[in-house]
Protein backbone atom coordinates (compact mmCIF):
# COMPACT_ATOMS: atom_id res chain seq x y z
CA UNK A 1 0.00 0.00 0.00
CA UNK A 2 1.26 3.14 -1.05
CA UNK A 3 0.49 6.75 1.06
CA UNK A 4 1.03 10.28 -0.56
CA UNK A 5 0.59 13.41 0.39
CA UNK A 6 -2.09 15.94 -0.42
CA UNK A 7 -1.32 19.26 -0.36
CA UNK A 8 -3.56 22.53 0.10
CA UNK A 9 -2.00 25.83 -1.77
CA UNK A 10 -2.83 29.17 -0.58
CA UNK A 11 -1.81 32.64 -1.88
CA UNK A 12 -0.23 34.80 0.43
CA UNK A 13 1.44 38.34 -0.46
CA UNK A 14 5.60 38.34 -1.98
CA UNK A 15 5.86 41.58 0.22
CA UNK A 16 5.14 42.04 4.06
CA UNK A 17 3.29 44.07 5.77
CA UNK A 18 5.31 47.06 7.01
CA UNK A 19 4.23 48.13 10.49
CA UNK A 20 6.66 51.10 10.71
CA UNK A 21 5.48 52.58 7.86
CA UNK A 22 1.65 52.09 8.35
CA UNK A 23 3.00 54.17 11.96
CA UNK A 24 4.09 57.20 10.11
CA UNK A 25 0.78 59.56 9.39
CA UNK A 26 1.82 60.94 5.77
CA UNK A 27 2.09 56.41 4.69
CA UNK A 28 -1.27 55.92 5.51
CA UNK A 29 -2.03 55.88 1.18
CA UNK A 30 0.70 53.59 0.83
CA UNK A 31 -0.64 51.53 3.37
CA UNK A 32 -4.06 51.28 2.14
CA UNK A 33 -2.92 50.64 -1.27
CA UNK A 34 -1.07 47.61 -0.31
CA UNK A 35 -3.59 46.46 2.13
CA UNK A 36 -5.94 45.75 -1.28
CA UNK A 37 -2.44 44.45 -3.16
CA UNK A 38 -2.38 41.75 -0.38
CA UNK A 39 -6.38 41.03 -0.64
CA UNK A 40 -5.83 40.46 -3.89
CA UNK A 41 -3.29 37.90 -3.89
CA UNK A 42 -5.09 36.09 -1.20
CA UNK A 43 -8.23 35.96 -3.15
CA UNK A 44 -6.42 33.60 -5.81
CA UNK A 45 -7.03 30.79 -3.24
CA UNK A 46 -10.23 32.38 -1.35
CA UNK A 47 -13.22 32.40 -4.18
CA UNK A 48 -13.77 29.32 -6.46
CA UNK A 49 -15.22 29.26 -9.60
CA UNK A 50 -16.09 33.10 -9.97
CA UNK A 51 -18.71 34.61 -12.23
CA UNK A 52 -17.76 34.19 -15.77
CA UNK A 53 -17.85 37.67 -15.57
CA UNK A 54 -14.20 39.37 -17.56
CA UNK A 55 -12.77 40.08 -13.78
CA UNK A 56 -13.79 36.19 -12.83
CA UNK A 57 -12.60 35.00 -15.98
CA UNK A 58 -9.02 36.38 -14.59
CA UNK A 59 -9.06 35.14 -11.19
CA UNK A 60 -9.89 31.79 -12.72
CA UNK A 61 -7.16 31.64 -15.20
CA UNK A 62 -4.94 33.17 -12.41
CA UNK A 63 -6.32 30.32 -10.03
CA UNK A 64 -5.45 27.43 -12.50
CA UNK A 65 -2.00 28.67 -13.16
CA UNK A 66 -1.21 29.48 -9.27
CA UNK A 67 -2.24 25.81 -8.15
CA UNK A 68 -0.23 24.16 -11.24
CA UNK A 69 3.19 26.44 -10.80
CA UNK A 70 2.70 25.63 -7.55
CA UNK A 71 2.61 22.05 -7.55
CA UNK A 72 5.13 21.63 -10.31
CA UNK A 73 7.88 23.50 -8.17
CA UNK A 74 7.16 21.45 -5.72
CA UNK A 75 7.63 18.44 -7.81
CA UNK A 76 10.71 19.45 -9.60
CA UNK A 77 12.55 20.42 -6.17
CA UNK A 78 11.44 16.85 -4.93
CA UNK A 79 13.17 15.32 -7.62
CA UNK A 80 15.72 17.11 -8.02
CA UNK A 81 16.42 15.84 -4.50
CA UNK A 82 17.41 12.41 -6.30
CA UNK A 83 19.99 13.82 -8.38
CA UNK A 84 18.92 11.90 -11.35
CA UNK A 85 18.96 13.03 -15.17
CA UNK A 86 15.41 14.60 -15.97
CA UNK A 87 14.82 11.89 -18.58
CA UNK A 88 14.05 9.61 -15.51
CA UNK A 89 10.96 12.28 -13.86
CA UNK A 90 8.39 10.14 -16.26
CA UNK A 91 9.69 6.96 -13.69
CA UNK A 92 8.99 9.05 -10.79
CA UNK A 93 6.46 11.59 -12.03
CA UNK A 94 3.03 11.01 -12.95
CA UNK A 95 0.93 13.86 -13.75
CA UNK A 96 -3.34 13.18 -14.27
CA UNK A 97 -4.77 16.20 -15.89
CA UNK A 98 -8.47 16.08 -14.12
CA UNK A 99 -10.52 17.46 -16.50
CA UNK A 100 -8.89 20.75 -18.12
CA UNK A 101 -8.82 22.75 -15.47
CA UNK A 102 -5.23 21.72 -14.80
CA UNK A 103 -3.81 21.87 -18.49
CA UNK A 104 -2.07 25.07 -18.09
CA UNK A 105 0.76 22.83 -16.73
CA UNK A 106 1.35 21.82 -19.62
CA UNK A 107 3.28 24.69 -20.71
CA UNK A 108 4.18 25.49 -16.97
CA UNK A 109 6.14 22.32 -17.37
CA UNK A 110 7.64 22.72 -21.00
CA UNK A 111 9.12 26.43 -19.77
CA UNK A 112 10.60 24.91 -16.46
CA UNK A 113 12.38 22.28 -18.36
CA UNK A 114 13.36 24.59 -21.73
CA UNK A 115 13.87 28.05 -20.19
CA UNK A 116 15.12 27.39 -16.61
CA UNK A 117 16.82 23.87 -17.25
CA UNK A 118 18.11 24.66 -20.29
CA UNK A 119 16.90 21.54 -22.20
CA UNK A 120 16.29 21.10 -25.90
CA UNK A 121 12.43 21.06 -26.85
CA UNK A 122 12.67 17.77 -28.34
CA UNK A 123 13.64 16.10 -24.77
CA UNK A 124 11.29 18.52 -23.14
CA UNK A 125 8.57 17.31 -24.80
CA UNK A 126 9.18 13.75 -24.42
CA UNK A 127 8.92 13.66 -20.50
CA UNK A 128 5.89 15.72 -20.59
CA UNK A 129 4.51 13.32 -23.26
CA UNK A 130 5.03 10.86 -20.46
CA UNK A 131 4.42 12.17 -17.49
CA UNK A 132 0.99 13.60 -18.36
CA UNK A 133 -2.21 11.19 -19.07
CA UNK A 134 -5.63 13.39 -19.07
CA UNK A 135 -9.05 12.02 -17.76
CA UNK A 136 -11.90 13.36 -19.64
CA UNK A 137 -15.46 14.47 -17.50
CA UNK A 138 -17.40 16.77 -20.49
CA UNK A 139 -18.72 14.62 -23.36
CA UNK A 140 -20.36 18.00 -24.55
CA UNK A 141 -18.08 19.91 -27.12
CA UNK A 142 -19.72 23.08 -26.15
CA UNK A 143 -18.76 22.39 -22.70
CA UNK A 144 -15.09 22.08 -23.10
CA UNK A 145 -13.03 24.94 -21.65
CA UNK A 146 -11.31 27.15 -24.17
CA UNK A 147 -9.26 30.44 -23.12
CA UNK A 148 -9.14 33.60 -25.20
CA UNK A 149 -5.82 34.19 -26.62
CA UNK A 150 -5.37 37.80 -25.54
CA UNK A 151 -6.51 37.20 -22.21
CA UNK A 152 -3.46 34.36 -22.39
CA UNK A 153 -1.02 36.59 -24.33
CA UNK A 154 -1.43 39.74 -21.59
CA UNK A 155 -1.53 37.12 -18.33
CA UNK A 156 0.60 34.43 -19.63
CA UNK A 157 2.59 36.04 -22.64
CA UNK A 158 4.97 33.42 -22.85
CA UNK A 159 2.95 30.07 -22.13
CA UNK A 160 0.96 31.35 -24.83
CA UNK A 161 4.10 31.15 -27.16
CA UNK A 162 4.86 27.61 -26.10
CA UNK A 163 1.14 27.10 -27.01
CA UNK A 164 1.48 27.86 -29.99
CA UNK A 165 4.75 26.11 -30.73
CA UNK A 166 3.31 23.27 -29.60
CA UNK A 167 0.49 23.58 -32.19
CA UNK A 168 2.75 23.96 -34.80
CA UNK A 169 4.44 21.35 -34.52
CA UNK A 170 1.08 19.35 -33.86
CA UNK A 171 -0.31 20.56 -37.38
CA UNK A 172 2.78 19.46 -39.40
CA UNK A 173 2.15 16.66 -37.87
CA UNK A 174 -1.04 16.06 -39.02
CA UNK A 175 -0.36 17.87 -42.85
CA UNK A 176 2.56 14.92 -43.17
CA UNK A 177 -0.01 12.14 -42.07
CA UNK A 178 -0.93 10.45 -45.62
CA UNK A 179 -3.52 7.99 -46.62
CA UNK A 180 -1.49 4.60 -48.64
CA UNK A 181 -2.44 6.31 -52.08
CA UNK A 182 -1.03 9.12 -50.87
CA UNK A 183 -3.40 11.76 -50.78
CA UNK A 184 -3.64 13.62 -47.19
CA UNK A 185 -5.46 11.92 -44.42
CA UNK A 186 -6.99 14.61 -42.80
CA UNK A 187 -8.83 17.44 -44.33
CA UNK A 188 -8.47 20.92 -43.51
CA UNK A 189 -11.38 21.20 -42.18
CA UNK A 190 -10.29 18.43 -39.65
CA UNK A 191 -7.27 19.86 -39.09
CA UNK A 192 -9.10 23.20 -38.20
CA UNK A 193 -11.11 21.16 -35.60
CA UNK A 194 -8.28 19.49 -34.37
CA UNK A 195 -6.14 22.80 -33.74
CA UNK A 196 -5.22 23.41 -30.40
CA UNK A 197 -5.84 27.41 -31.53
CA UNK A 198 -9.53 27.84 -32.38
CA UNK A 199 -9.70 30.70 -35.32
CA UNK A 200 -12.43 33.14 -34.56
CA UNK A 201 -12.64 36.84 -33.03
CA UNK A 202 -10.57 36.47 -30.65
CA UNK A 203 -9.01 33.10 -31.14
CA UNK A 204 -9.48 30.89 -28.75
CA UNK A 205 -7.58 28.32 -26.89
CA UNK A 206 -8.81 25.06 -27.01
CA UNK A 207 -7.61 23.47 -23.49
CA UNK A 208 -9.12 19.84 -24.32
CA UNK A 209 -6.94 19.29 -27.59
CA UNK A 210 -3.45 20.74 -25.63
CA UNK A 211 -3.89 18.58 -22.78
CA UNK A 212 -4.98 15.16 -25.53
CA UNK A 213 -2.01 16.36 -27.82
CA UNK A 214 0.30 16.43 -25.32
CA UNK A 215 -0.89 13.53 -23.04
CA UNK A 216 0.16 9.85 -23.36
CA UNK A 217 -3.27 8.85 -22.55
CA UNK A 218 -6.43 9.88 -22.48
CA UNK A 219 -9.29 8.31 -20.67
CA UNK A 220 -13.09 8.63 -20.13
CA UNK A 221 -14.61 7.41 -16.98
CA UNK A 222 -17.78 5.46 -17.78
CA UNK A 223 -18.27 2.64 -20.88
CA UNK A 224 -20.47 4.71 -22.70
CA UNK A 225 -18.98 8.10 -22.23
CA UNK A 226 -15.53 6.28 -23.32
CA UNK A 227 -17.32 5.50 -26.52
CA UNK A 228 -19.24 8.51 -27.38
CA UNK A 229 -15.35 10.49 -27.00
CA UNK A 230 -14.34 7.96 -29.28
CA UNK A 231 -17.29 8.11 -31.89
CA UNK A 232 -18.24 12.04 -31.25
CA UNK A 233 -16.27 14.55 -29.08
CA UNK A 234 -12.99 13.28 -30.15
CA UNK A 235 -13.68 11.43 -33.23
CA UNK A 236 -10.92 12.79 -34.89
CA UNK A 237 -8.24 12.56 -32.38
CA UNK A 238 -9.29 8.96 -32.35
CA UNK A 239 -8.64 8.43 -35.82
CA UNK A 240 -5.07 10.07 -35.45
CA UNK A 241 -4.20 7.94 -32.00
CA UNK A 242 -6.88 4.77 -31.50
CA UNK A 243 -5.02 3.39 -28.91
CA UNK A 244 -4.51 6.97 -26.74
CA UNK A 245 -7.80 7.20 -25.58
CA UNK A 246 -9.12 4.18 -23.18
CA UNK A 247 -11.95 3.87 -20.50
CA UNK A 248 -11.14 3.89 -16.61
CA UNK A 249 -14.77 3.93 -14.81
CA UNK A 250 -14.41 5.57 -11.81
CA UNK A 251 -15.06 4.15 -8.09
CA UNK A 252 -15.48 4.84 -4.38
CA UNK A 253 -13.79 3.25 -1.77
CA UNK A 254 -16.15 1.00 0.45
CA UNK A 255 -13.75 2.03 3.54
CA UNK A 256 -15.45 5.84 3.57
CA UNK A 257 -18.43 4.98 1.68
CA UNK A 258 -19.56 1.67 3.77
CA UNK A 259 -17.38 1.04 6.69
CA UNK A 260 -17.25 4.79 8.07
CA UNK A 261 -20.56 6.19 6.93
CA UNK A 262 -22.79 3.01 7.70
CA UNK A 263 -21.63 1.73 10.24
CA UNK A 264 -25.06 -0.13 10.61
CA UNK A 265 -25.13 -2.06 7.86
CA UNK A 266 -21.35 -2.73 8.06
CA UNK A 267 -21.69 -4.59 11.05
CA UNK A 268 -24.69 -6.31 9.64
CA UNK A 269 -22.24 -7.93 6.21
CA UNK A 270 -18.87 -8.61 8.66
CA UNK A 271 -21.43 -11.28 11.00
CA UNK A 272 -22.72 -12.62 7.96
CA UNK A 273 -19.67 -12.84 6.15
CA UNK A 274 -17.84 -14.03 9.00
CA UNK A 275 -15.36 -11.19 9.11
CA UNK A 276 -14.42 -7.53 7.57
CA UNK A 277 -12.45 -8.72 4.49
CA UNK A 278 -15.12 -7.78 2.25
CA UNK A 279 -13.87 -4.51 3.05
CA UNK A 280 -10.83 -4.48 0.64
CA UNK A 281 -12.06 -7.05 -1.84
CA UNK A 282 -16.07 -6.26 -2.20
CA UNK A 283 -16.32 -9.06 -4.90
CA UNK A 284 -17.12 -11.09 -1.77
CA UNK A 285 -20.49 -9.56 -1.11
CA UNK A 286 -21.42 -11.74 -4.29
CA UNK A 287 -21.47 -14.67 -1.44
CA UNK A 288 -24.45 -13.00 0.57
CA UNK A 289 -26.93 -14.53 -2.63
CA UNK A 290 -26.64 -17.80 -1.09
CA UNK A 291 -26.80 -16.25 2.56
CA UNK A 292 -30.18 -14.89 2.41
CA UNK A 293 -32.47 -15.80 5.60
CA UNK A 294 -35.51 -13.94 6.83
CA UNK A 295 -33.09 -12.98 9.46
CA UNK A 296 -30.86 -11.59 7.10
CA UNK A 297 -33.22 -9.43 5.60
CA UNK A 298 -34.84 -8.24 9.32
CA UNK A 299 -31.40 -6.95 10.36
CA UNK A 300 -30.34 -5.33 6.77
CA UNK A 301 -34.00 -3.46 7.61
CA UNK A 302 -33.26 -2.77 11.01
CA UNK A 303 -29.88 -1.31 10.08
CA UNK A 304 -31.64 1.08 6.98
CA UNK A 305 -33.93 2.46 9.87
CA UNK A 306 -31.10 3.41 12.13
CA UNK A 307 -29.99 5.34 9.43
CA UNK A 308 -32.93 6.74 8.23
CA UNK A 309 -33.77 7.82 11.88
CA UNK A 310 -30.25 9.43 12.20
CA UNK A 311 -31.14 11.82 8.79
CA UNK A 312 -34.50 12.81 10.41
CA UNK A 313 -33.05 13.75 13.54
CA UNK A 314 -30.07 15.81 11.56
CA UNK A 315 -32.98 17.25 8.96
CA UNK A 316 -35.11 18.39 11.74
CA UNK A 317 -31.71 20.35 13.97
CA UNK A 318 -31.26 22.00 10.53
CA UNK A 319 -34.19 23.11 9.06
CA UNK A 320 -36.92 22.22 11.59
CA UNK A 321 -38.79 19.60 9.10
CA UNK A 322 -40.40 16.63 10.17
CA UNK A 323 -40.41 13.77 8.29
CA UNK A 324 -41.94 10.38 9.03
CA UNK A 325 -38.63 7.70 9.12
CA UNK A 326 -41.66 5.00 7.60
CA UNK A 327 -41.83 6.95 4.67
CA UNK A 328 -39.98 5.86 1.50
CA UNK A 329 -36.72 8.50 1.21
CA UNK A 330 -36.48 9.24 -2.49
CA UNK A 331 -32.99 10.96 -3.06
CA UNK A 332 -31.63 13.23 -5.62
CA UNK A 333 -28.05 14.61 -4.24
CA UNK A 334 -25.68 15.59 -6.76
CA UNK A 335 -24.44 18.61 -8.51
CA UNK A 336 -27.46 20.98 -9.45
CA UNK A 337 -27.30 21.37 -13.45
CA UNK A 338 -29.87 21.32 -16.04
CA UNK A 339 -28.58 17.72 -17.84
CA UNK A 340 -28.89 16.02 -13.93
CA UNK A 341 -32.51 17.31 -14.56
CA UNK A 342 -33.22 18.50 -10.61
CA UNK A 343 -36.11 20.03 -12.51
CA UNK A 344 -38.29 17.07 -13.99
CA UNK A 345 -37.75 15.56 -10.78
CA UNK A 346 -39.15 18.70 -8.89
CA UNK A 347 -41.69 18.93 -11.20
CA UNK A 348 -42.53 15.34 -10.97
CA UNK A 349 -43.31 15.79 -7.00
CA UNK A 350 -45.40 18.89 -7.81
CA UNK A 351 -47.50 16.71 -10.22
CA UNK A 352 -47.52 13.51 -7.57
CA UNK A 353 -48.69 16.54 -4.96
CA UNK A 354 -51.66 17.91 -7.02
CA UNK A 355 -52.94 14.00 -7.59
CA UNK A 356 -52.71 13.89 -3.62
CA UNK A 357 -54.67 16.55 -3.23
CA UNK A 358 -57.51 15.70 -5.39
CA UNK A 359 -58.26 11.96 -3.80
CA UNK A 360 -60.50 11.00 -1.56
CA UNK A 361 -59.47 9.49 2.12
CA UNK A 362 -60.47 6.36 1.15
CA UNK A 363 -57.94 6.28 -1.93
CA UNK A 364 -54.92 8.28 0.02
CA UNK A 365 -55.23 5.12 2.40
CA UNK A 366 -53.49 3.31 -0.80
CA UNK A 367 -50.87 6.07 -1.22
CA UNK A 368 -46.97 4.78 -0.12
CA UNK A 369 -45.96 8.26 2.13
CA UNK A 370 -42.63 9.13 0.61
CA UNK A 371 -40.26 11.66 1.39
CA UNK A 372 -38.55 13.68 -1.22
CA UNK A 373 -35.01 14.94 -0.30
CA UNK A 374 -32.69 17.05 -2.45
CA UNK A 375 -29.28 18.64 -2.33
CA UNK A 376 -26.72 20.06 -4.10
CA UNK A 377 -24.50 23.36 -5.28
CA UNK A 378 -24.82 25.46 -8.14
CA UNK A 379 -22.04 27.57 -9.69
CA UNK A 380 -21.95 31.24 -8.54
CA UNK A 381 -22.99 32.41 -11.77
CA UNK A 382 -25.32 29.25 -13.13
CA UNK A 383 -28.79 31.38 -12.54
CA UNK A 384 -30.98 28.71 -13.87
CA UNK A 385 -29.24 26.20 -11.63
CA UNK A 386 -30.26 28.90 -8.78
CA UNK A 387 -33.62 29.52 -9.74
CA UNK A 388 -34.14 25.66 -9.86
CA UNK A 389 -32.87 25.66 -6.36
CA UNK A 390 -35.69 28.08 -5.40
CA UNK A 391 -38.45 26.54 -7.34
CA UNK A 392 -37.73 23.08 -5.13
CA UNK A 393 -37.59 25.32 -1.72
CA UNK A 394 -40.66 27.08 -2.64
CA UNK A 395 -42.43 23.96 -3.25
CA UNK A 396 -40.97 22.43 -0.08
CA UNK A 397 -42.79 25.05 1.90
CA UNK A 398 -46.19 24.27 0.23
CA UNK A 399 -46.50 20.70 0.81
CA UNK A 400 -44.87 20.45 3.79
CA UNK A 401 -47.39 22.95 5.35
CA UNK A 402 -50.22 21.29 3.86
CA UNK A 403 -52.05 19.23 6.20
CA UNK A 404 -54.12 17.86 4.08
CA UNK A 405 -51.46 15.88 2.61
CA UNK A 406 -49.60 14.97 5.65
CA UNK A 407 -47.30 12.52 5.91
CA UNK A 408 -48.42 11.42 2.21
CA UNK A 409 -45.17 13.91 0.76
CA UNK A 410 -42.68 15.90 2.11
CA UNK A 411 -40.30 17.57 -0.27
CA UNK A 412 -36.52 18.41 1.51
CA UNK A 413 -34.07 20.48 0.18
CA UNK A 414 -30.89 20.02 2.84
CA UNK A 415 -28.28 22.76 2.86
CA UNK A 416 -24.64 23.32 2.26
CA UNK A 417 -24.36 19.41 0.77
CA UNK A 418 -21.02 18.15 1.20
CA UNK A 419 -19.24 14.84 2.10
CA UNK A 420 -20.18 15.13 5.13
CA UNK A 421 -23.63 15.31 4.24
CA UNK A 422 -23.55 12.83 1.47
CA UNK A 423 -22.26 10.02 4.49
CA UNK A 424 -25.67 10.99 6.25
CA UNK A 425 -28.13 11.07 3.52
CA UNK A 426 -26.79 8.15 1.38
CA UNK A 427 -26.96 5.55 3.96
CA UNK A 428 -30.55 6.55 4.52
CA UNK A 429 -31.84 5.53 0.93
CA UNK A 430 -34.70 4.00 -0.01
CA UNK A 431 -34.71 4.86 -3.55
CA UNK A 432 -31.95 6.99 -5.61
CA UNK A 433 -32.67 9.23 -8.82
CA UNK A 434 -29.89 9.49 -11.13
CA UNK A 435 -31.71 10.57 -14.30
CA UNK A 436 -29.57 12.67 -16.69
CA UNK A 437 -30.36 12.89 -20.10
CA UNK A 438 -28.50 9.62 -21.89
CA UNK A 439 -25.49 10.34 -23.56
CA UNK A 440 -24.73 13.64 -20.86
CA UNK A 441 -23.33 12.33 -17.58
CA UNK A 442 -19.61 10.95 -18.14
CA UNK A 443 -19.92 8.66 -14.83
CA UNK A 444 -21.53 10.20 -11.52
CA UNK A 445 -20.23 7.82 -8.87
CA UNK A 446 -22.42 8.56 -6.62
CA UNK A 447 -25.06 5.78 -8.06
CA UNK A 448 -22.33 3.82 -7.04
CA UNK A 449 -22.41 4.56 -2.81
CA UNK A 450 -26.19 4.20 -2.86
CA UNK A 451 -25.62 1.08 -4.47
CA UNK A 452 -23.32 0.01 -1.79
CA UNK A 453 -25.65 1.08 0.76
CA UNK A 454 -28.66 -0.64 -0.08
CA UNK A 455 -30.42 2.08 -1.81
CA UNK A 456 -32.46 1.13 -5.26
CA UNK A 457 -31.36 3.23 -8.21
CA UNK A 458 -33.79 4.40 -10.45
CA UNK A 459 -32.29 6.25 -14.06
CA UNK A 460 -31.52 6.32 -17.74
CA UNK A 461 -28.82 4.10 -19.25
CA UNK A 462 -26.04 6.94 -18.79
CA UNK A 463 -22.73 6.98 -16.86
CA UNK A 464 -22.32 4.40 -14.23
CA UNK A 465 -26.22 3.09 -14.46
CA UNK A 466 -25.48 0.79 -17.46
CA UNK A 467 -22.09 -0.89 -15.92
CA UNK A 468 -24.12 -1.22 -12.83
CA UNK A 469 -26.87 -2.61 -14.44
CA UNK A 470 -24.51 -5.22 -15.95
CA UNK A 471 -23.39 -6.36 -12.56
CA UNK A 472 -26.61 -6.25 -10.60
CA UNK A 473 -29.00 -7.65 -12.94
CA UNK A 474 -31.61 -5.27 -15.04
CA UNK A 475 -34.62 -6.47 -12.40
CA UNK A 476 -32.50 -4.62 -9.41
CA UNK A 477 -32.65 -1.17 -10.95
CA UNK A 478 -35.10 0.72 -12.30
CA UNK A 479 -34.50 1.93 -16.03
CA UNK A 480 -36.70 4.29 -17.77
CA UNK A 481 -35.91 7.02 -21.17
CA UNK A 482 -34.86 7.19 -24.49
CA UNK A 483 -31.59 5.42 -25.30
CA UNK A 484 -28.24 7.82 -26.47
CA UNK A 485 -28.93 6.99 -29.91
CA UNK A 486 -32.46 8.01 -29.82
CA UNK A 487 -31.86 11.34 -27.89
CA UNK A 488 -31.01 13.39 -31.64
CA UNK A 489 -34.33 12.13 -33.42
CA UNK A 490 -36.88 13.36 -30.59
CA UNK A 491 -34.66 16.90 -30.17
CA UNK A 492 -35.29 16.94 -34.20
CA UNK A 493 -39.27 16.14 -33.79
CA UNK A 494 -42.25 17.70 -31.44
CA UNK A 495 -43.76 14.75 -29.57
CA UNK A 496 -46.87 13.82 -30.91
CA UNK A 497 -49.11 13.89 -27.85
CA UNK A 498 -49.72 16.07 -24.90
CA UNK A 499 -48.97 15.27 -21.00
CA UNK A 500 -51.94 16.54 -19.25
CA UNK A 501 -49.91 15.99 -15.64
CA UNK A 502 -47.42 18.44 -16.59
CA UNK A 503 -49.92 21.22 -18.06
CA UNK A 504 -51.38 20.64 -14.46
CA UNK A 505 -47.92 21.45 -13.28
CA UNK A 506 -47.00 24.37 -15.29
CA UNK A 507 -50.30 25.91 -14.83
CA UNK A 508 -49.95 25.78 -11.04
CA UNK A 509 -46.71 27.42 -11.03
CA UNK A 510 -47.74 29.98 -13.09
CA UNK A 511 -51.08 30.56 -11.40
CA UNK A 512 -48.62 31.42 -8.86
CA UNK A 513 -48.87 28.20 -5.98
CA UNK A 514 -45.54 28.46 -5.09
CA UNK A 515 -44.65 32.20 -5.41
CA UNK A 516 -45.17 34.73 -8.31
CA UNK A 517 -45.68 32.56 -11.21
CA UNK A 518 -43.44 34.98 -13.51
CA UNK A 519 -40.34 34.03 -11.56
CA UNK A 520 -40.04 30.75 -12.72
CA UNK A 521 -40.22 31.79 -16.54
CA UNK A 522 -37.00 30.84 -17.21
CA UNK A 523 -37.60 27.27 -16.22
CA UNK A 524 -41.58 26.80 -17.90
CA UNK A 525 -41.13 29.13 -20.62
CA UNK A 526 -39.34 26.58 -22.71
CA UNK A 527 -41.66 23.96 -21.68
CA UNK A 528 -45.01 26.11 -22.81
CA UNK A 529 -43.29 26.57 -25.88
CA UNK A 530 -42.86 22.61 -26.62
CA UNK A 531 -46.15 21.99 -25.87
CA UNK A 532 -47.63 25.03 -27.85
CA UNK A 533 -45.31 23.72 -30.72
CA UNK A 534 -46.97 20.42 -30.36
CA UNK A 535 -50.65 21.64 -29.87
CA UNK A 536 -49.71 23.81 -33.36
CA UNK A 537 -48.01 21.26 -34.85
CA UNK A 538 -51.10 18.65 -34.45
CA UNK A 539 -53.83 20.86 -35.78
CA UNK A 540 -51.66 21.48 -38.85
CA UNK A 541 -51.74 17.67 -38.86
CA UNK A 542 -55.72 17.26 -38.52
CA UNK A 543 -56.03 20.19 -40.98
CA UNK A 544 -54.42 18.79 -43.53
CA UNK A 545 -55.99 15.38 -43.26
CA UNK A 546 -59.18 16.71 -43.30
CA UNK A 547 -58.90 18.85 -46.58
CA UNK A 548 -57.20 16.02 -47.97
CA UNK A 549 -60.05 14.40 -48.02
CA UNK A 550 -62.46 17.15 -48.42
CA UNK A 551 -60.39 17.70 -51.79
CA UNK A 552 -60.72 13.77 -52.44
CA UNK A 553 -64.29 13.80 -51.44
CA UNK A 554 -65.28 16.48 -54.09
CA UNK A 555 -62.96 14.83 -56.66
CA UNK A 556 -65.42 12.00 -56.45
CA UNK A 557 -69.05 14.09 -56.57
CA UNK A 558 -67.78 15.35 -59.49
CA UNK A 559 -65.99 13.12 -61.31
CA UNK A 560 -66.64 9.40 -59.86
CA UNK A 561 -64.75 7.57 -57.67
CA UNK A 562 -61.35 7.60 -58.11
CA UNK A 563 -58.10 5.44 -57.48
CA UNK A 564 -55.88 5.29 -54.36
CA UNK A 565 -52.47 6.96 -55.36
Amino acid sequence: MNAINLRLWSATPATVFDLEQFNREDQHPDYYTTLNARQKDENITKVLYPKTTPKGLEVRLKQQYFFCCATLQDIMRRFKKMQLPFSEIPNYVAIQLNDTHPTIAIAELMRILVDLEGLDWNEAWEICNKSFAYTNHTVLPEALETWPVPMFEYMLPRHLQIIYDINFNFINLLRSKKNEDGTPFFSDEQIANLSIIQEGNPKRIRMANLAIVCSHKVNGVAAIHTQILKDQTFHDFNQLWPEKIINITNGVTPRRWMVQCNPHLSAVLTKALGGSSWVTHLDQLEKLHSMITPELIAAFREAKMQNKVRLTKKIHDMIHIDINPNAMFDIQVKRIHEYKRQLMNILGVVSRYLTIKKMSPEEKKNVVPKAVIFAGKAAAGYDIAKLVIKLIIAVADVINADRSVGDLLKVVFVPNYNVSRAEEIIPASDLSQHISTAGTEASGTSNMKFAMNGGLLIGTLDGANIEIMDHIGAENIFIFGAKKDEIAGIRSSAPGWIDERLYDVLKAIQDGMFGPGDQYRPLTDPLWLVMITTVLLMIFHCTWIVSTRLIVYGRTRMNGPVAAS
